[in-house]
């Protein structure tokens, strides 16, 4: 089987930072499943065709011309579905990781065959799953320019004709430095708890990081008689500063970059005193709770509306609070970015 590193990176960026319970990758239709509204699905893909053909010269389906021929071909990178309270999200992820760039033809084929990645996963969204909310993807580390700003100058368009269909679907584009930001950087932060054989991307990291150091060699070691081996000194590659962490929710924040941000040793003792009262951490977090309590040991059971497995500052161990919410009127995130942007490298 072809293992596609980008695909995996998104897994694990649906798993732990979209916190979907199910994920797939390489997602196709079976052709023994029933597609619901192919009508619209077919007056989608006539409509799609002559607007991007009279626009901008683009033949999006090229030889394609009849929708059962267009979603056979469809297939999904990496498909998350995030079951809520508030209801399902469906996200829908394709992933190009070229070095040199994307690699689909030339400028205009290489835009005409992208704009059809969005449409025809947004008619199997609709087709096979219906009218859930959903996040229509399209990610790569590196897009030439010429692409990337044909591609935006389209995703308005894309949008438009996706809505006067009224499918509830929005489209994305993640690409060069917004790739590393809003994509990897919060899987870095996000990977140290994971511990799932097939999420090849973290693993391979974890790997890695198991025989990194940032301590240069001592002088000891340099003088030491006999035959010396010459290794490189490896930098371990993790997650760093507050970029991006608007992709998570507030509670996965608060369990991996404020979990981590607590226990690295840079807080001082005052602010630990203080994040075990209820009225500073309700200033500084908007929480009802104090953010830390006390714990007599690691192995103490855990109190209400707070995390198992305590956290260990300074050899003192204590609980952190799992009272967060993220929406209006009660929104902790922006509360709890602020104080890892005065306390975080």
């Amino acid at each position: 089987m072809k293992i596609e590193m980008g695909e995996s990176l998104v897994l694990s960026w649906l798993r732990h930072v979209k916190e979907c319970q199910i994920v797939q990758t390489n997602w196709k239709a079976s052709n023994k499943w029933e597609l619901n509204d192919q009508e619209i699905l077919e007056q989608l893909r006539v409509r799609s065709q002559k607007l991007f053909a009279s626009k901008y010269g683009y033949d999006i389906y090229k030889g394609s011309t009849t929708l059962k021929q267009i979603l056979q071909q469809a297939e999904i990178d990496a498909l998350g579905i995030s079951f809520t309270t508030e209801g399902m999200q469906v996200y829908a992820v394709d992933v190009a990781f070229h070095e040199a760039g994307l690699n689909y033809g030339d400028h205009k084929q290489t835009i005409a065959r992208i704009i059809k990645k969005y449409l025809r996963t947004g008619m199997c969204m609709l087709g096979y799953f219906g009218r859930y909310t959903g996040e229509l993807v399209f990610a790569s580390p590196k897009i030439n320019p010429a692409e990337y700003h044909g591609l935006m100058d389209c995703l308005d368009d894309i949008n438009g004709v996706l809505a006067e269909f009224k499918l509830p679907y929005t489209t994305r584009l993640i690409a060069n430095e917004d790739f590393k930001v809003h994509i990897l950087e919060p899987v870095l932060h996000a990977m140290n708890n994971v511990a799932d054989t097939s999420e090849l991307f973290l693993r391979s990291l974890q790997l890695y990081n198991m025989f990194a150091t940032k301590q240069p060699v001592s002088t000891a070691e340099a003088k030491s008689d006999g035959p010396r081996k010459i290794t490189q000194s490896f930098e371990s590659i993790e997650g760093s500063g507050i970029k991006g962490l608007g992709e998570m929710k507030v509670g996965a924040i608060a369990r991996t970059v404020l979990r981590k941000t607590l226990e690295s040793g840079r807080i001082s003792e005052s602010e630990i005193a203080l994040l075990q009262t209820k009225e500073y951490s309700k200033e500084k977090f908007d929480i009802q709770f104090p953010l830390l309590r006390k714990a007599s040991g690691k192995d103490e059971p855990k109190p209400n509306r707070y995390y198992d497995n305590p956290l260990n500052i300074n050899g003192t161990y204590y609980f952190l609070c799992s009272e967060w919410f993220g929406k209006a009127p009660n929104n902790d995130l922006p509360y709890l970015l602020n104080w890892l942007a005065l306390h975080t490298e």
